[in-house]
């Protein structure tokens, strides 16, 4: 069969599961011929030690070989090899019913680029789904992932979806492990692609599962940390920063009272910790951004396009040294108070604080600036 004239890809990993790789490639090639499809199944044999790979191969899939291990080296080799228009993925464990293909390629068909099963809005048989997961981990993590990158899923964690091989080569996904199943969502999500979920019916699993709750867990969550870095870096910096800011200047003529507590000199100094590391924090934030988005800002959100069109390296040294050169100001000051004390004892630590604060921001904002525009060259 022509390239031209294959439809859909259905990408299956494998890694020893010869008790269920037969019946999963004979579902997918049940529902080419009964729906008149023009497909292929791929399984890519992720390094069994049983006879999966002779069983698929014999049932009718092309069979292809990733020696790295991963589930997302295996799907990204798979989809690299697929000849459809169409890629289907799905599990060898028969977890996932290959009849329900029909569904996803429909939704394809009339222009969806991305089409997610969703197994908490359809059946879950009993035994299928652990209850820590079905209640608790796949919850919090849709959660998270709808409000942090803006989707409208119910079930990010579903490992049977479809998407055009125009969508997939837009997304670009990584990762080598299981953490590649966010990253779909959150490059989909990114690329702003026409997303739809059907419901499906997810059944028990045949043979040892590899899953481990809370290792693959903290995997996905880590990669979605790791792929906001507004929430990671820019709000804590900000709410530190505007915090040890507020406090400093509070406090900067004399004592104060909040709440009925009268605050003095000391509070400064967690001001100025407070201030100093929600800086720091948010420089990191503006770090990760340099290094994710090219020179020519393609691809980038709206703040990113902002902030490094208008806040230039010119820009960025003078902003740092009008900091800098105040906070040296007000030590020169306080110095000359000092001097002109008979070099007495002046209490001037209030506004020592600030200036030192200042000092440090300023040369902090300076040097960032420099640096920044280094990584901007760095080709992504």
């Amino acid at each position: 069969m022509k390239k031209s004239e294959l439809e859909v890809s259905v990408v299956i990993p494998c890694l020893n599961e010869e008790q269920t790789i037969g019946i999963v490639v004979g579902k997918a090639l049940k529902a080419f011929r009964d729906n008149k499809i023009k497909g292929e199944v791929v399984v890519v044999d992720n390094g069994s030690s049983d006879n999966s790979a002779a069983i698929a191969k014999k049932t009718g899939a092309r069979v292809i070989f990733q020696e790295k291990r991963g589930y997302g080296n295996a799907l990204q080799k798979g989809f690299q090899e697929a000849r459809g228009k169409y890629l289907v993925m799905g599990d060898a464990d028969d977890t996932y019913d290959f009849l329900d293909l029909p569904k996803f390629v429909k939704y394809l068909r009339v222009g969806y680029d991305y089409v997610m099963g969703t197994r908490l809005k359809g059946t879950i048989v009993k035994g299928a789904m652990p209850w820590l997961h079905r209640y608790i981990g796949n919850p919090f993590l849709t959660t998270y992932l709808n409000i942090i990158h803006g989707t409208k899923i119910s079930d990010s964690h579903s490992g049977m979806r479809a998407f055009t091989k125009e969508a997939y080569e837009k997304m670009r996904p990584l990762s080598p492990g299981m953490e590649f199943a966010s990253e779909l969502i959150i490059r989909a999500a990114e690329e702003k692609l026409k997303i739809k979920e059907v419901p499906i019916t997810y059944y028990p699993r045949k043979g040892e599962s590899k899953l481990h709750s809370f290792r693959d867990g903290w995997r996905h969550l880590r990669f979605m940390l790791l792929y906001s870095p507004f929430y990671v870096f820019f709000v804590p910096g900000i709410l530190l920063l505007a915090f040890g800011m507020a406090l400093l200047l509070l406090l900067l003529q004399g004592p104060a009272t909040i709440f009925g507590f009268t605050l003095d000199i000391h509070p400064m100094f967690l001001g100025s910790l407070c201030a100093l590391l929600g800086f720091q924090i948010i420089l990191l934030g503006l770090y990760s951004k340099a290094l994710r988005v090219p020179e020519s800002l393609e691809g980038a959100d709206s703040f990113t396009r902002y902030f490094f069109r208008h806040v230039t390296l010119e820009r960025g040294l003078l902003a740092g040294f009008i900091l800098l050169v105040i906070g040296i100001a007000i030590n020169i000051l306080i110095l000359i108070a000092w001097i002109n004390n008979g070099y007495k004892n002046l209490a001037g630590i209030r506004y020592a604080l600030l200036g030192m604060t200042l000092v440090v921001i300023g040369a902090q904002t300076m040097f960032s600036s420099f640096f920044m525009s280094v990584l901007r060259l760095v080709p992504k």
